[in-house]
């Protein structure tokens, strides 16, 4: 039986003479990465779920260089294919002379392609990119960050629901959404199986962190929240599905060679002829006690720091202790990025923007100070009800965490070795914009911005571009300072404006780092190609 490459290649770790390369093979194969100069790399599969996947670290490679690479199953070559469109896929490594970095970023991404080749959303900004990377016309990124709902587990297309329908009755829990691991899977190929993407992830390196959508739209909203979903009866499978889907396909990639090397779950999976039911333990683990799992990770590029953090699994929802992120994780992220004079930038990667529209800000602020009894017995049950139906559920519904980050990146911006910025990159929004924080002390080395980008492809309605237009607003100002009265809020530890935006379309930033200068760029995907909307110096304000 011929080899059957199944999904993938995706490239997704490179430094100066190694790299990772993911794949997933139609049965218990032995994967090669070979290098057209002579670096390769090895490993033999292991099985999740009836599955096969393997991760491949390349080594032998040399800096500075680009190197079209193959991917061969039991010595049959599989990728690239004989009849592909696109040119070679490469590794591209970093030299010793290499000052500029681009990193792409954006969120939210549907990927279901339309049935009759009208696409009601617009083109995908993914596919655009890739088309003009491959023709030339568009620099290929040095990285791709994606910033959250890679995959819609609670919004699945007419072609998934259908053959969902094949596997059971879609008029019980959980409906059209996915159930179990097998329905995972099959949202990654409609995903990465679409041949645009799949080249682009097999040429541009690639870090992931997930979002609500990747497990349920608002997961982990609150206490109350979580109590609810825990009493249906498919819940349990649909967490431990969706995390162990997110080990296997987005979070062993974020890790570096040394770190896959080290880590005892990997090996205890590679070790066992089916390591189904460790990884389901990890899981579960994972979801009762999210202090004992750090999905968030670091990655130093050259001179650029990134730090991708969990804003999901890692919150702690008992109302008298709310917070974004646990202690420990908070401490790991204080650790992280404490300047040393090592790096120039310090990119902070969440899923959900630190710096919202001001009404957003305090609407979500005012809501969880209702629902932790602020105005009395009587607006609780309104402020719960109110946080859920809006999903008012980002930073600024965990006043603590806000906080916590604020008073952090004011004592990075005013230390000895301070970076030039402080980047917050995040997604989940729908409209894309710029904002810069100001401390009300000190004499800050570092811009703090938030730069936010999304969707990559998904619907943007009418009321959401009307509601965040009206919370950049003076209107909006005036509305969120009576939502802080009302709420008896306390002033936040810094200020911001909106530098840009909003931004409504399907789109993607790059951040372009060279030295201390900074540069951002937004494109949006129109049917014509890529359309720059924004092309601004971050650092010359």
């Amino acid at each position: 039986m011929a080899a059957e490459l199944r999904l993938g290649p995706l490239l997704r770790y490179t430094d100066r003479h190694s790299a990772t390369v993911w794949i997933e093979a139609d049965r218990p194969r032995e994967v090669e990465v070979r290098c057209e100069d002579g670096a390769s790399g090895t490993a033999r599969t292991w099985q999740i779920a009836g599955h096969h996947y393997a991760f491949v670290t390349v080594t032998g490679l040399r800096p500075g260089t680009s190197t079209p690479y193959r991917v061969l199953l039991d010595a049959e070559q599989v990728w690239p294919p004989a009849d592909s469109a696109f040119p070679p896929s490469t590794i591209h490594t970093p030299g010793d002379q290499d000052t500029t970095l681009r990193v792409a970023f954006g969120s939210c991404r549907w990927a279901a392609p339309p049935s009759d080749g009208h696409d009601p959303i617009g083109p995908d900004a993914l596919d655009t990119l890739a088309k003009q990377i491959a023709d030339g016309t568009t620099a290929r990124p040095d990285v791709l960050l994606l910033l959250g709902d890679q995959v819609y587990a609670d919004e699945t297309s007419a072609p998934t629901r259908a053959w969902l329908a094949q596997r059971r009755d879609l008029s019980e829990p959980p409906w059209d959404q996915v159930a179990d691991y097998e329905e995972y899977t099959h949202l990654y190929y409609e995903s990465w199986l679409d041949p645009e993407i799949r080249w682009l992830l097999s040429t541009v390196p690639s870090l992931m962190i997930f979002d609500d959508h990747d497990v349920i739209d608002d997961w982990n909203t609150s206490h109350a929240w979580r109590q609810d979903i825990r009493e249906t009866a498919w819940w349990s499978e649909r967490i431990l599905s969706g995390l162990t889907s997110y080990w296997v396909h987005q979070h062993l990639g974020n890790l570096s060679p040394a770190e896959l090397a080290t880590d005892p779950l990997y090996a205890a999976i590679r070790a066992t002829a089916d390591g189904t039911e460790a990884l389901r333990a990890f899981a579960a683990r994972a979801d009762t006690e999210p202090a004992s799992v750090r999905w968030s990770y670091r990655r130093d590029l050259g001179r650029v720091r990134l730090v991708m953090v969990d804003s999901r699994a890692a919150r702690v929802l008992d109302e008298d202790q709310r917070a974004m992120l646990d202690p420990a994780e908070h401490d790991w992220l204080g650790q992280q990025t404490q300047p040393d004079g090592t790096f120039d930038h310090l990119l902070i990667g969440t899923s959900l923007p630190w710096l919202l529209p001001h009404a957003v800000h305090y609407a979500e602020e005012w809501s969880s100070a209702l629902a932790r009894g602020e105005r009395g017995l009587s607006w609780i049950a309104r402020g719960e009800r109110l946080r859920q139906a809006a999903d008012l559920e980002h930073w600024s519904a965990f006043r603590h965490s806000f906080d916590a980050l604020a008073h952090l990146f004011t004592d990075i911006a005013t230390s000895p070795d301070a970076p030039a910025t402080i980047c917050v990159l995040s997604g989940d929004v729908h409209h894309a914009y710029t904002a810069e924080a100001h401390t009300p002390t000190g004499d800050p080395t570092s811009r703090l911005l938030q730069l936010t980008c999304s969707p990559i492809h998904n619907r943007v309605p009418a009321y959401m571009r009307l509601a965040f237009r009206l919370g950049w607003s003076p209107a909006g100002r005036l509305l969120g300072r009576a939502l802080a009265r009302h709420g008896r809020l306390s002033p936040t530890p810094v200020t911001w404006r909106k530098l840009t935006g909003p931004y409504f379309g399907n789109q993607l930033m790059t951040l372009t780092l060279q030295g201390r200068t900074a540069s951002l760029r937004l494109d949006q995907a129109t049917p014509q190609g890529l359309h720059t909307v924004l092309d601004t110096d971050l650092t010359a304000g």
